[in-house]
């Protein structure tokens, strides 16, 4: 599963910064795997549509079933329902 995770780095799959809360308050964003790892070890919360989504969503892309931007877009969503701000991070 590492090896497809790690195919879908680089220029399809922008990087992105979100500020969150606790320990590690800026977390890079720069593959699928730190998508899933964001989502499910250090979102504030485990429900909300969006949130749903974006699981199911970066579950798809790590299957190669869809792109990797899908989950990077599932995301972005998913941490404006959670109010987590976002940065732009410029490669």
């Amino acid at each position: 599963m590492v090896g497809i995770v790690d195919c879908h780095r680089g220029e399809h799959f922008a990087p992105l910064m979100l500020v969150m809360s606790g320990q590690e308050k800026h977390r890079l964003i720069r593959s699928l795997r730190e998508v899933a790892e964001a989502l499910v070890a250090a979102w504030p919360t485990d429900d909300g549509k969006e949130y749903i989504a974006a699981v199911k969503t970066c579950l798809d892309a790590i299957k190669g079933n869809i792109p990797a931007k899908a989950a990077r877009t599932a995301l972005l969503r998913a941490a404006e329902e959670a109010g987590i701000p976002v940065i732009a991070v410029v490669h």
